[in-house]
């Protein structure tokens, strides 16, 4: 039952990925009033929040936008740094409502990033303890046990994300309809487009949940 949830849930994160995609794409051809990029739109609400120690650059890939907190850096993807899209100035306001969660100590993020380093740890390990925990499961059941463990860590990591990326898209979309940097047409677009992208998030949370209860279900029968 357990293999079977991740496979469904694995399928639905495929789903949603895709229309993702088809949606960032759509609203990739519509242009914001003033023609106003994503950079100078992340610039122009980081501006207006008071916050001048945080640099906006651009990094290679497609979607792959984020905040660092340990540089102070808001990385906007080729696709977005110099995109005057709806979809692009939705991306960079919900980075800068990172960046704003940052300067203002926002809870959750907090957690999250003291948890950094032991998901990366888990991340790099828990899969390896987890296999040589399933060969000696009869001889050091204990093993597969410290391994569940591990992967716990990042499941919980998963969800702590959950109420980050959220508070971030509200943030970036009051943002995008107090500045008029957008029309309340576009507004709902955006909207849209970081619906989605929040989706693949609980959709990830979901599916490492439901291979965290494959884990458990798998040592309780082993027991």
């Amino acid at each position: 039952m357990g293999l079977l949830l991740v496979i469904v849930i694995g399928l639905v994160g495929f789903i949603v990925q895709a229309r993702l995609q088809r949606v960032f794409n759509k609203y990739s051809k519509v242009s914001a009033p003033g023609n106003m990029t994503g950079r100078e739109a992340a610039e122009k609400m980081l501006r207006d929040y008071g916050i001048r120690d945080v640099k906006v650059i651009s990094t290679p890939g497609k979607l792959t936008d984020h905040y660092n907190p340990t540089n102070k850096t808001l990385n906007l993807s080729e696709s977005v740094y110099n995109s005057n899209s709806v979809s692009a100035l939705a991306v960079a306001a919900h980075e800068c409502g990172h960046a704003v969660q940052h300067a203002e100590g926002y809870a959750p993020l907090q957690l999250r990033s003291v948890l950094v380093p032991v998901v990366q740890f888990s991340s790099m390990w828990a899969q390896v303890v987890l296999l040589v925990g399933v060969m000696m499961v009869e001889s050091f059941p204990a093993l597969f046990w410290v391994g569940i463990a591990m992967f716990a860590m990042i499941v919980l990591f998963s969800f702590i994300t959950l109420p980050v990326e959220y508070n971030a898209s509200n943030r970036a979309l009051a943002w995008l309809e107090r500045s008029n940097s957008l029309t309340p047409v576009q507004v709902e677009q955006a909207q849209i487009t970081l619906n989605w992208a929040a989706r693949t998030y609980v959709v990830s949370a979901l599916s490492a949940l439901a291979t965290l209860i494959y884990y458990l279900g798998f040592a309780r029968d082993n027991d």
